[in-house]
Parts: C-alpha cells; structure tokens; sequence
C-alpha cells in the first residue's frame, strides 16, 4: 500500500479521498430470497474449514492414543502439551473466529427467513440455518466448554461479551439441531445439501456427548434421558432407509475420481465438498491428505510422485495405532494403512553388497528394478523371531535378514526386542512409518500440489452405530449394544475367499488421472503386507475366524483390549475402554479423537499408555484456552478487560 502511494501523482484533489462504492452486494441482499439462498451456499463453505489446514489434525488428532508426531514437528506442541501450547497457539484462534464467523451468517439466515424468504425451500433453508448454528457451537463446546452464546446477527462491532456455561451451550445446540430435524427434508436432489438425517446424527452425537464424563458435574439430571434420546435419534438414521453400511470398508476409501461413486456411497450422512474446480479451492483446499504419510521419497529407488503423495509427515501412528486390530481378520486395518510401495526411481535403488548379495555375481547391482517393490513395511507382532537387522547372522544368513531382502525393510521388531505400544522398535522412526491412507489424493493436479480434490466425511453410518451401543452400555444394558457393534464389525471381518493383500486409498485415483501415466514406474501399489506381516501364507487365508460378539463375556474378557494399561477394571470402564478401542478401528484418522478422550476423560490415562511424549494435566488439558485474541479485545462497562478478568474468563489452568 506505502509503495502504491509513492508513486500517486502529487496534485490529487481532495475528491480522492471520496469512496465510491463499486460493489452492488450488501446486507441488504440478504432481505432478499435469492440473497437467502446465496448466504445458506455460503455457509456451506465453513464445512471445508474442518479439513482446510493444520488446524484439522492439531485440534484433533494430536496429543492423543492413536498419532504422535513424526518428522516434522512444526505443531508439536498440541501433542506434547509443553509450554508452547497456550492461549496465543495459532490454530485455537483460528477454531475460534470460523465458528463465530459462520454462527452469525445462520443467525442471519434465522431471523431474515421467517420475514423475507418466498417459496418451497423456506423450511429447509431455515433448518440448514439451525443445523450450521448447532454445528459450529457443538465443535465449540466440545474444544472449549462454556462459550458466549450470540443467537442475533452482528450489525456493529460488539464488544462485551460474557461466557454461557457448557450447560446452556449443550442446551441451544440440542434445541437447534432437533429444530433442524424438524424442518429438514428426508433426502435432497443437491448433493452435499443436509438431510434430517444429519440433524438426527449429530442430535444423538450431541445427546451422547452431554451425557459423557467431562460434563458430570451438572449433567446428572438429564444422563439417563440423554443416552435414551442418543439411541432414539441414531436408530430414527440407522432405520431411515436413506443411509446404509458400505458392503465393503473400503468402498469409503476407493477414491477414483473427484465426485465419483465412493463420494455418493450411502454410509455418508455428511460431506464437505470439495471437487477438481480450481475456482472453489479457496485459500487451503482439502489438506488432509498431506499429514499423514511418512517419508518415501529419500529411501532409496523412490522419488515423490502423485500416487505416493507429497509427505509432511506430520501424524506417526503409535503402537497403539497398529495393535488396536486383529490384523489377521479385521480387513479395517489393511484398508486403512499402507505397507508396500514399488520403485519409481530405479537410477537410486540400493545395490548388493558382497555381505548381502544372495550371489557374487550380483554384488553392485541394483537390488530392484523400477515397478518392483521398492519399500515393505512389516507390521510384526511381540515375539516375532523372523527378523534380524543386515548381517547380524553373517556365517548363517536367513532369508528374512532384511539387508538380503529386495526392497527397503521397515520392520517394528527385531529378533529379541520387546514389544512397546509406547515406542516403535526395529528401524521404524520419526520419519518412516505405516501411514494412514484412508486421504490419499492422486488425482491433484501436480506433484507439490496441497489442493486435494476428495471430499471430507463428516458424519457416516458406521459412528451412528457406534454412538448408540455406546449409549446402550452407557445405561448399562451392554448385551444390548452388541447388535450394534455386530453390523459394524461383521463388516469389517475378512469374508472367505476375499484378496486379504488388497488395500483401496486414495491412490487408485491417480491410474484416472489425465496428468499423469499409470506406468509401472509409480509407487501406487495395490498391494499390502497382509501374509508375510502376519506370518501366514494364502492357501489357509479362508479358515480364519470373523470378529462376530457373542455375548458381553467377548468384550469383558477380551485379552487384547488393552484394558491393564489404561486401569480399567470395573465392566462400566472397560465397555468405555472397548468402545474407544472400536471407534480407534472404526474411524482412525477421522478428526474425532481428541474430543471423544476428552469427554470421556481418558486423554491422561492412555496417552500414558500409547503416546510417550504427550503430558495432559487432568486439571488443565480437558479444555483448550480460550483465544487470546478474544480476551484481548474484549471490554466491560466500556473499558478493557484487567488482568484478573481475563482470567476469570479463560479456562482453569490455562
């Protein structure tokens, strides 16, 4: 701006200051029918904020049972817990005025409707209104508690505000979204528009949630009713007709193309759309993606390409990440992760050495060729004697020394190293791991490219499961969640027969992407680690038994729950535990799980268990700090906060 002025002639006239507005939009609009609608589109928008930037996974995903960070530790302090992490982290800010910046177009949308909106869509515009302002306060109430409840729209700068309790907050998001079922249409011909059936998801999501530990100091009264209305609203979706469970866990993750077929799969309740128009991107795009793959492109016969994905290597999967599943018949696992990369680079592949080579004709040759594989991940279970590190048996090799394999090796356990679900062993690390690939985007337009083109689930049918039998166990009746958790894990059991190497990511989309050649010189593979990870062979593959409850004795007694390590001992605790442990293998990844540690109050115990480097203080660390942007700015009786207000406003601890 300084530099535009230097150079303006030096005789302007007075009239330059005069502004002239040149832009024909305003508030006013918004009187209008067609401003109406324009303003719901818009609000529309604030669903891709969920999946835009770091604030996704750091808000999230980090500091928890499930990631840790890897190589890049740009946000660490949302894992760690440090120091660094208070009132003036970025991200925390940034929740913060999106929420409220999206709160007041529906406040918009819910006064000017009533009076001013002609036509069919009134209700369903109304109700799309009430659903955004539920939404964005539910996801305020659950990273912050008690916020400010602002229900009018904001026509001047406002200043003073007070802080509503989680109570009161709890309470306007359950009358808006049940105001939102109400008025919403059972199916829409607009894809991406919200149904009554996402109002009653995220009704018995919030039900649920007020109903949760975190909240036990008030919200005795109304537990028993709110778990019953959780069950009542997942089961009117589950019921519907208009949302089913994908035959197959990977149809969620068989991105082909943008706005393809997994994107209308009937599983989604609710998406943020995004697609391959440019002109929608915004400034961030769907960043997802981005996060969560380790390094591949410094390991030897790789360079990054579309299919592999650009690597901020941000979320490391924890022990507990990998050992959550029955990685022999829980198919979950082996479509959420990938182990098997094929070399795209085989001018850089690593070459026989005379202590390696299988022959001493092949000392100093390429140890792959371009389209083999270049990288196995081996995901190994305690106890595993198979593996040794390169030359460790010198006089005696064995086959599965990994310096005489083919390919890179990344293996957990060596030969005679324990088991840790705190720290990976063998030659794991900060910066190679197996990566979440349930994101993955090959169908961007160029290799550095973060504008990924897939859509962002919200909410599908598999949660809705999982919230109403955990509401069943809640209230006690456990034989009576199984049914619910049945659908969801007889789904995920491998079926006989079924290709168990198989994986579907996001990479299948870049075999449809024009920009590029689906050669064989590409680190897509369809391809996982399945038998050798699992020291099985393919011919007694369809013997293995499915994952089926048979009764509360399968969850109570269950030797792999982890419930030692996190101190569950009653039944009520150890349902909570199992639940958590299924939603881990149900929806890894999905932005949900700091949120659902925090309302159970489990964050301390298992990130003591899973995550070494996390150190939440129970006193401290259930709530995020208020924005000291917020505080800052705030005045009472027309003067600044002092210091001892802001405290009084901000969360304990912080």
């Amino acid at each position: 701006m300084l530099g535009g002025l230097m150079i303006l002639p030096t005789s302007c006239k007075k009239s330059f200051l005069d502004e002239q507005v040149i832009n024909s939009h305003n508030t006013s609009e918004f009187k209008t029918t067609l401003g109406l609608d324009g303003l719901v589109i818009g609000m529309y928008q604030g669903l891709k904020f969920h999946f835009n930037y770091t604030w996704a996974y750091t808000t999230t995903n980090y500091g928890v049972d499930e990631f840790t960070v890897g190589g890049d530790r740009t946000e660490q302090m949302f894992n760690s817990y440090d120091g660094n992490f208070n009132s003036l982290s970025g991200d925390i800010a940034v929740v913060w005025d999106n929420m409220y910046g999206n709160i007041n177009s529906a406040n918009i949308v819910i006064e000017n409707i009533p009076q001013f909106y002609e036509g069919a869509n009134k209700n369903t515009r109304l109700g799309e209104g009430y659903f955004m302002r539920a939404f964005d306060y539910f996801k305020l109430v659950k990273q912050f508690g008690g916020v400010p409840l602002k229900l009018k729209p904001s026509e001047t700068i406002q200043e003073e505000f007070t802080r509503n309790t989680a109570k009161e907050v709890y309470d306007q998001v359950i009358k808006d979204f049940t105001e939102a079922y109400n008025l919403l249409p059972a199916t829409v011909t607009e894809t991406g528009r919200i149904t009554k059936w996402a109002a009653a998801h995220f009704l018995a999501k919030a039900y649920l949630f007020r109903a949760s530990e975190i909240n036990n100091d008030w919200n005795g009264p109304t537990k028993t009713e709110d778990l019953e209305n959780a069950i009542k609203y997942a089961d009117l979706v589950i019921n519907s007709g208009s949302h089913t469970l994908a035959t197959n866990f990977s149809d969620l993750w068989n991105f082909t193309v943008p706005d393809g077929p997994n994107e209308t799969n009937k599983e989604i309740i609710l998406a943020a759309q995004f697609s391959n128009n440019t002109t929608t991107y915004g400034r961030y795009g769907n960043q997802i993606h981005l996060y969560y793959p380790s390094i591949y492109q410094t390991v030897g016969g790789m360079v990054r390409d579309l299919a592999g994905g650009r690597e901020f290597q941000r979320m490391r999967a924890t022990d507990y990440a990998l050992d959550v599943f029955d990685r022999v018949n829980d198919s979950r696992f082996w479509k959420s992760f990938k182990t098997r990369y094929v070399s795209n680079n085989p001018n850089s592949a690593p070459k026989w050495t005379a202590a390696t080579a299988p022959t001493p004709a092949q000392v100093g040759q390429p140890k792959f060729v371009g389209g083999e594989e270049a990288i196995l991940y081996i995901v190994n279970n305690a106890g595993d004697t198979r593996y040794t590190a390169a030359d460790v048996n010198a006089a005696n090799p064995l086959p599965t020394d990994i310096g005489r394999r083919k390919p890179n090796m990344f293996v957990r356990y060596f030969a005679g190293q324990p088991q840790s679900y705190l720290n990976g062993h063998g030659n794991y690390g900060v910066s190679q791991w197996v990566a979440l690939s349930k994101f993955m985007d090959g169908s961007r337009n160029l290799v550095a490219s973060q504008f990924g083109q897939r859509d962002g689930i919200l909410a599908r049918l598999g949660e809705t499961y999982l919230i109403a039998a955990e509401a069943q166990g809640r209230l006690g009746r456990f034989a009576l969640a199984i049914p619910y958790l049945n659908k969801i894990r007889d789904r995920a059991a491998y079926k006989d027969g079924e290709n168990r190497e198989n994986y579907v990511d996001g990479g299948v989309s870049y075999k449809t992407n024009p920009l590029t050649n689906a050669s064989a010189l590409s680190s897509y593979s369809d391809k996982n680690t399945y038998f050798e990870s699992n020291n099985l062979t393919a011919t007694n593959s369809t013997t293995l038994t499915a994952m089926h409850l048979n009764s509360e004795a399968d969850i109570f007694n269950a030797t792999n729950e982890f419930y030692d390590n996190v101190g569950a001992g009653s039944q009520a605790d150890k349902f909570t535990a199992f639940i958590l442990n299924e939603r881990s293998r149900e929806l890894m990844g999905e932005l949900m799980r700091w949120e659902d540690l925090a309302r159970t109050k489990t964050l301390v115990a298992r990130t003591a268990a899973f995550n070494l480097e996390a150190k939440p203080v129970a006193s401290k660390h259930y709530l995020r700090p208020i924005p000291q942007s917020f505080l800052d700015v705030l005045k009472s009786g027309g003067a600044a906060l002092t210091p001892t207000q802001k405290q009084a406003m901000q969360n304990p601890g912080w």
